[in-house]
């Protein structure tokens, strides 16, 4: 009997990464964000106008390094999960 070989999987969108540069990166990010926060816990022991000042521009670091783990690996759907469709 024949056998009828089966055709190539469909493109997903989704690069194989190297496994090490995810961790690599999600090391960076809680790295960053942990040292944001002795820095923010730095500045609160000066004064509470530089801690409050030092508070607000590390909300905007912490969304910055957020966001940059969002677009740089995205959440890959799970095997019975389909991802979404373009019209």
């Amino acid at each position: 009997m024949a056998s009828i070989a089966s055709p190539a999987p469909p493109p997903t969108g989704f690069s194989d990464d190297n496994p090490r540069q995810r961790i690599n990166f999600r090391l960076w990010q809680i790295t960053m964000s942990a040292v944001t926060l002795l820095i923010t816990i730095w500045f609160f022991t000066l004064n509470s106008l530089a801690g409050i000042l030092a508070l607000v521009v590390a909300k905007h670091v912490w969304v910055a390094i957020l966001a940059a783990g969002l677009t740089r690996y995205p959440n890959r759907p799970g095997p019975s999960e389909t991802p979404p469709q373009r019209a």
